[in-house]
């Protein structure tokens, strides 16, 4: 399950998780900023035959397993006066994904930020817009956190690429060939192992993949994959050294890209300091 996090809008604390991307937040919590009772409102905003409709529509849009014909149903139904359905009714008989109950410490309903700024718009205007404001300045602080540590990754890459290089001059490059355009054969060879043992593709082949892309594979690196580069840069110069063929170190190094970006995406460790990270700009993980 995903790990709740927190803002305050108005003095109001408001939870949200994220799951594929996407912020679900807790429509329980906006709901409490009118000193009434959370479930009442709920009810009463899921009476509306409009957000029947929206919330439908939505699916429809965002949702492959949607059940579109038992919806078809619940809208003109909702059209009657005494019509009511519940958070559980709808994702029960609907396959909703995008309006969720949560049981437990921390629970509720939670909704995608589409719904939940409808859900806003519903209930207080003034409340609508500091949402969205406050979402728009974590996303700039994410941004800005994540482009930062991009930066100290690239940096960290073309040291280690100077490490690479030094090995290709003195074990593979033959003296007269120095400071010439054979050098640079060399060295464009080189780099295009790592590229294929990485990203499984030649730096050309991706420009010829991405026509519309500018700068080259590297400047589109995520920061896993950039610290993974400059590992294998590294042991790519040790196994220079030690003589390999540029085959056998082609395995060699996509063995070790293959390990080194399961460990960086999947251990729990690692995950661990993400959350602290996040923590740290001013998101709250649930203990």
């Amino acid at each position: 399950m995903a790990k709740r996090q927190k803002i305050t809008i108005k003095g109001q604390e408001i939870s949200f998780y994220i799951e594929d991307r996407s912020n679900y937040v807790s429509l329980t919590d906006i709901a409490k900023s009118t000193g009434k009772r959370p479930d009442s409102i709920l009810q009463n905003w899921m009476r509306s035959s409009s957000v029947i409709d929206f919330l439908g529509t939505w699916e429809e849009l965002h949702n492959d397993d949607f059940n579109s014909i038992i919806f078809n149903k619940i809208k003109l139904e909702s059209t009657a006066a005494a019509y009511t359905i519940s958070v559980k009714e709808w994702v029960g008989q609907t396959d909703a994904i995008g309006i969720v109950s949560r049981q437990g410490r921390g629970g509720g309903t939670y909704a995608h930020m589409d719904i939940a700024i409808q859900f806003c718009s519903y209930l207080s205007p003034t409340f609508y817009v500091y949402l969205i404001k406050e979402f728009n300045r974590l996303k700039e602080e994410e941004a800005l956190r994540l482009r930062s540590e991009w930066n100290v990754k690239r940096i960290m890459t073309k040291a280690n690429y100077y490490i690479q290089t030094d090995a290709i001059r003195r074990f593979l490059v033959p003296v007269i060939d120095w400071n010439t355009k054979r050098e640079g054969i060399y060295m464009a060879s080189e780099a295009d192992v790592l590229n294929v043992a990485l990203f499984g593709m030649t730096a050309n082949q991706w420009k010829k993949a991405n026509p519309e892309k500018k700068g080259n594979i590297r400047d589109h690196c995520s920061v896993e994959q950039l610290q993974v580069l400059a590992n294998i840069e590294v042991l790519n110069a040790e196994l220079i050294k030690e003589g390999l063929s540029q085959d056998e170190r082609l395995v060699r190094l996509n063995q070790a890209a293959i390990q080194h970006m399961d460990i960086l995406i999947n251990h729990p460790a690692l995950n661990d300091i993400r959350a602290d990270m996040n923590k740290r700009l001013g998101s709250s993980p649930e203990k």
